[in-house]
């Protein structure tokens, strides 16, 4: 018996949900007004696009947004910026993925512009584990949020081996598509674990990264 195929992550696209510059992140609202958000939004934008960029097992990535200005700063890093208008965030990213198929992709990341300690060796560390750890064609490895509950990062191999579920819950909701699919799922310890979406993230992020607001 000839062994099982094992997942193919050799083209991994990442895909990158942003909804806009200016719209985002209005949770913090309470702690930082509208120039002091747009100011970190652009930055953890630019901060995934460069890490995405170096990554080395990373091929190309896909900004999926419905910003202009955002697809513009995706085209300066050398990523394609999709201005979609899809109703949600996993129509978007879906979306994405199909530009990504279209471009050979064998596999894809989802990798939210809101994770403050993103680098290229913090995704290639993904990658290189998940791929460690792959038995057989299929793959769902992902990274949750600190509190074990939300999806921060995820790797599919085949890029449609299950739909996306981003919302409340994610975690669980991933790992259960990745059952009922038959694919192998693998969660993995991560820096990308901190994201900021509340001002106690920007202080849980402070606290581990030190300053690392520009």
């Amino acid at each position: 018996m000839e062994p099982a195929a094992h997942a193919d992550l050799s083209r991994t696209w990442a895909l990158v949900p942003i909804r806009g510059l200016e719209s985002a992140k209005s949770r913090l609202g309470a702690d930082l007004d509208a120039e002091e958000r747009l100011a970190l939004v652009t930055q953890l934008l630019r901060r995934t696009l460069e890490a995405a960029r170096d990554a080395v097992r990373i091929e190309g990535t896909i900004v999926v947004t419905m910003d202009g200005d955002a697809a513009e700063l995706a085209g300066r890093h050398g990523a394609i910026g999709l201005v979609e208008r899809a109703p949600g965030l996993n129509q978007a990213i879906e979306a994405a993925r199909s530009v990504a198929l279209a471009r050979g992709a064998s596999a894809v990341l989802v990798l939210p512009a809101d994770l403050p300690a993103v680098s290229s060796a913090a995704i290639d560390d993904l990658i290189r584990e998940a791929d460690r750890a792959a038995a057989g064609p299929s793959l769902v490895a992902m990274v949750s949020d600190r509190h074990g509950a939300g999806t921060n990062a995820l790797l599919l191999a085949p890029p449609a081996v299950i739909p996306p579920r981003f919302g409340d819950g994610s975690r669980h909701a991933h790992e259960a598509a990745a059952a009922a699919a038959g694919a192998r799922f693998v969660a993995v310890d991560s820096p990308l674990a901190l994201d900021v979406d509340t001002s106690a993230d920007l202080v849980a992020a402070e606290a581990a990264l030190g300053s690392w607001r520009g």
